[in-house]
């Protein structure tokens, strides 16, 4: 049994409208059956409890979907669930994602009760021109009421912004995230605008309807990104990640340092030492099946230790600090070398993309714009 603290994600399945541009397990419908979705989702959570007992708890993370529309009672309930069925760090993070509107803002104080202690608001951008396109039903104005609101009721607050958007200048985006960075948040998500497969934009895309930034265009936003965050002391410590010292998402690096979490609710994965574990991915589906055997795990299946090597990688190259390469060989039973292609990396270092420094090895600040290249270059 592992003495690191485990991670817990709530999946909340349920959204009032579908952005064009997500590929998230979220889904809307007109009427949820609150008690039901409650004792379903606590039997989901026990389950995951007697597959990893005497384990400590560091984090829980309310996901979507929008678990700002979950009950504050609901929300409350699975805390104090979870907080029973394992031991709480004193200093427990826990996380919901919650969306800007006036409505769900109102519960922002029912949240924090509940035992709510950061917030990752789903601000998207700071133009009403860009939301509309987004297909984000609040304004510029209904964003900025709630993200004060939040900033009142939770001790850290994060939101997110996306960029490079179709047309967009790097002047426009840099004013922007300047203007984003004045509100003083310790933690900000900024993510570049991809197609996704089956989203509504990548139907527009294919038809020429739409057209983001090309590869070059991106660099240079990317670049002009993390120069603004490190000058004002919110500096990159993942690709798309930016956080004030000691201000990191825990719940999140758990999943970067390839931690053990547990997943419970529809479609949500975890891994619990060498076993990966996904639940039934449609929220009727995945209901069903609690009711008929406790839980609703889809699948519950041993990695191998090339798969556990690989993920481990691909998730920790992701971070400014990089992986030990070490730990990671220890993973798979094998040795640093094995993990990597040797030539590859050397290669990659002597451009500037890579550092390797014993046992540690990293993508530089020059590397990262071209990470999933670096990857599919260097993992054995």
């Amino acid at each position: 049994m592992s003495d690191t603290p485990i991670a817990l994600y709530i999946h909340w399945p349920f959204c009032v409208s579908k952005c064009p541009y997500c590929d998230f397990n979220s889904h809307v419908r007109e009427q949820v059956d609150q008690d039901r979705w409650r004792a379903a989702l606590l039997a989901d959570l026990a389950q995951e409890a007697r597959e990893l007992p005497g384990r400590r708890l560091g984090s829980i993370f309310f996901g979507g979907g929008t678990p700002s529309l979950m009950p504050p009672a609901t929300v409350a309930a699975l805390i104090e669930a979870a907080t029973m069925h394992w031991v709480a760090e004193p200093d427990v993070e826990i996380t919901l994602e919650a969306n800007p509107s006036s409505v769900e803002a109102a519960r922002f104080a029912d949240l924090a009760a509940a035992g709510v202690n950061r917030v990752s608001l789903g601000l998207q951008a700071l133009d009403d021109a860009a939301l509309a396109f987004l297909g984000r039903a609040h304004s510029v104005r209904e964003g900025l009421a709630a993200l004060d609101t939040a900033q009142a009721s939770f001790a850290r607050v994060s939101f997110d912004l996306i960029y490079a958007r179709p047309g967009q200048a790097q002047a426009a985006w840099e004013a922007e995230l300047d203007r984003a960075i004045g509100f003083g948040t310790e933690h900000l998500s900024l993510y570049q605008l991809t197609i996704e497969p089956g989203t509504r934009f990548a139907t527009l895309a294919a038809r020429g309807d739409l057209v983001i930034p090309g590869e070059d265009a991106a660099a240079d936003l990317f670049e002009a990104t993390r120069a603004i965050t490190v000058a004002a002391g919110l500096p990159p410590y993942e690709v798309s990640n930016h956080a004030r010292a000691g201000a990191q998402s825990r719940h999140n690096l758990t999943y970067w340092r390839y931690g053990d979490y547990a997943g419970i609710g529809p479609g949500a994965h975890g891994r619990r030492g060498g076993l990966a574990t996904v639940r039934r991915k449609k929220p009727e589906n995945w209901l069903a099946a609690v009711d008929r055997n406790g839980h609703g795990i889809e699948a519950s299946d041993p990695l191998e230790p090339q798969q556990r090597t690989a993920e481990a990688l691909v998730m920790g190259l992701r971070l400014a600090e990089g992986v030990d390469t070490a730990r990671i060989a220890r993973l798979g039973g094998t040795i640093p070398d094995a993990l990597v292609d040797a030539r590859a990396v050397a290669r990659l270092a002597q451009e500037g993309l890579i550092l390797r420094d014993g046992d540690r090895l990293t993508v530089t600040p020059t590397g990262m714009p071209v990470l999933e290249a670096i990857l599919r270059t260097i993992v054995a």
